[in-house]
């Protein structure tokens, strides 16, 4: 069985973060592991608390995993921390970490900052170069670019620029709800858009996690990178097809839409 491993953070409801990329990871047949970042105390309507975790630990953590089952891909979610930021990129490269996905989680998609200017730039110089693809949002997308978003045409010209800089695929997330979405995928000077499914659900909490999770575990699967976003994309559309919903914000998707045997009965 083919390996992943997420670095990310926990997510307490359960629709996000660590929890979002283990269920993610199994339900597209690969044996997930985690190196929590931070706790959070969150659900569907908002996050109440964050406690990060130190960099030791973290390393800690790495060096456990690389040591005794070395994931086939890995996958980075958000980090809030320029220490936690410098130890993820340090034992990657001690490592040799191959497949690395990379959420550069920094703006939300309303324009607000998530992490401090300092981490930013510690991803930027550190984390970006090691990543064979990242995922960035508009927002994202014009931070790393350095130029405004307003076409299809200005999302060819910020993808191509940003991974001709940091030598990475990149692909560029249209809209904030994958499902009304079209990404663009730009690898070795060259662009391919996919088409999102229009699904009507509003219960999106944690596509972003689980996109990155996804391409990951095709990536370990030894999917080329077109293949594994492509199928991200499909297990995405088919997550949020389920029209799982709970909570009273916006929910979860239901990860586990495609297992069907005898013990979820």
């Amino acid at each position: 069985m083919k390996t992943a491993l997420t670095i990310a953070g926990s997510d307490s409801s359960g629709g996000a973060g660590i929890q979002a990329d283990i269920k993610t990871m199994t339900a597209n047949g690969v044996y997930a592991m985690s190196a929590i970042t931070a706790l959070t105390a969150q659900n569907t309507t908002g996050v109440t608390g964050i406690m990060d975790v130190t960099p030791e630990f973290l390393g800690k953590q790495l060096d456990s995993v690389f040591t005794d089952i070395f994931p086939d891909a890995v996958k980075i979610g958000m980090v809030s921390s320029s220490g936690l930021i410098s130890v993820i990129a340090s034992k990657l490269r001690e490592y040799g970490a191959k497949n690395i996905v990379l959420d550069p989680v920094m703006v939300a998609t309303s324009g607000a900052r998530l992490i401090s200017e300092d981490a930013v730039e510690t991803l930027v110089n550190e984390l970006i170069p090691l990543a064979d693809i990242i995922t960035p949002n508009i927002p994202e997308t014009e931070v790393l670019a350095g130029m405004k978003i307003d076409s299809a045409e200005d999302m060819e010209a910020a993808a191509g620029l940003i991974s001709k800089r940091y030598d990475c695929a990149v692909l560029c997330k249209g809209g904030h709800s994958l499902n009304d979405a079209n990404d663009l995928l730009w690898q070795n000077g060259c662009g391919q858009w996919f088409s999102g499914k229009r699904i009507d659900n509003p219960n999106t909490h944690g596509t972003g996690c689980t996109l990155s999770s996804a391409i990951a575990s095709n990536l370990a699967k030894g999917y080329s990178m077109q293949e594994a976003v492509e199928r991200a994309k499909d297990y995405i559309s088919g997550a949020l097809a389920a029209m799982l919903d709970l909570g009273k914000g916006s929910g979860p998707m239901d990860h586990a839409f495609a297992i069907d045997n005898e013990y979820t009965k």
